[in-house]
């Protein structure tokens, strides 16, 4: 049985004009249109037919709360059964069809796809919008991340979903240590960058052997450089990254591509 909350949050998040933009299409290659048949959570679906032999979708670009799913000693997030629901009352039963724009298939043997419904629903940027998932990008999958990016901003501004609950609140450098193995927004000050052996540091405490750090690894400059994105340049400037958290020299997190990086201020003269 549905509680009554899950309820009215489907019918507000179901509704068309929670969604301010669609993405483009035309940077994307087709691939393929089925049904689905099932929701998992609330970024995967079954379909039917297949597609390419494979009848598993990861909504690829998000992540939704994570569900136990019968995994032994795995809590389910908040709002994993909230987040089911919306993607169930958008996309149940409906005809879809997938677009790929990076690497087509995951290690799971899911397709890795950006969904759009016969009645034109992108179902990324529709959970994005509701707040029931937050942008989840790859160094072999970033196409149309700055559309993904301001669904989720969108919500996020606005208190929608996982964004008034605090499991899912945004971590500063002194409180992201309480968080180590988990995946983690964080806004924070670069105090200091370096480059040492190969890898750039951005270091947001005066004890870097204790304090929060980014580390971007040096097969990972050349999307930075590409992106215009000057690591060295970031000292003084806000940004705010994602990622899982690992304890490396403190709370540490490594970005592999830019689109895991948002600077949020301006650079001044």
């Amino acid at each position: 049985m549905i509680r009554y909350g899950i309820l009215i949050w489907v019918a507000i998040w179901a509704h068309p004009s929670t969604v301010a933009a669609d993405l483009d299409w035309n940077n994307l290659t087709m691939g393929g249109t089925s049904r689905i048949i099932q929701i998992i959570d609330g970024d995967t679906v079954v379909l039917n037919p297949p597609i390419n032999g494979a009848t598993e979708v990861r909504l690829v670009g998000i992540q939704a709360p994570k569900l136990a799913l019968g995994r032994t000693g795995f809590q389910a997030w908040p709002l994993g059964e909230e987040s089911k629901a919306a993607l169930s009352a958008l996309a149940l039963g409906k005809d879809v069809t997938l677009f790929f724009g990076g690497r087509k298939m995951d290690r799971h043997s899911r397709l890795l796809a950006h969904l759009k419904t016969s009645d034109g629903v992108w179902l990324q940027g529709r959970m994005l919008r509701s707040g029931m998932a937050r942008v989840y990008s790859f160094a072999d999958n970033r196409s149309e991340v700055a559309a993904l990016l301001e669904q989720e901003s969108l919500a996020r501004v606005a208190g929608e979903g996982i964004w008034s609950h605090p499991f899912y609140a945004i971590r500063t450098p002194d409180t992201v240590g309480a968080f180590i193995g988990r995946y983690e927004l964080i806004e924070g000050t670069v105090l200091d960058t370096a480059h040492v052996k190969g890898r750039t540091y951005l270091n947001f405490g005066e004890d870097w052997r204790q304090d929060f750090t980014v580390t971007v690894q040096k097969k990972a400059h050349g999307l930075f450089e590409k992106a215009g994105i000057d690591l060295l340049a970031l000292k003084g400037r806000n940004i705010r990254v994602r990622g899982w958290v690992k304890s490396y020299n403190g709370p540490s997190i490594n970005l592999t591509h830019p689109e895991r990086l948002e600077i949020l201020d301006i650079a001044q003269p």
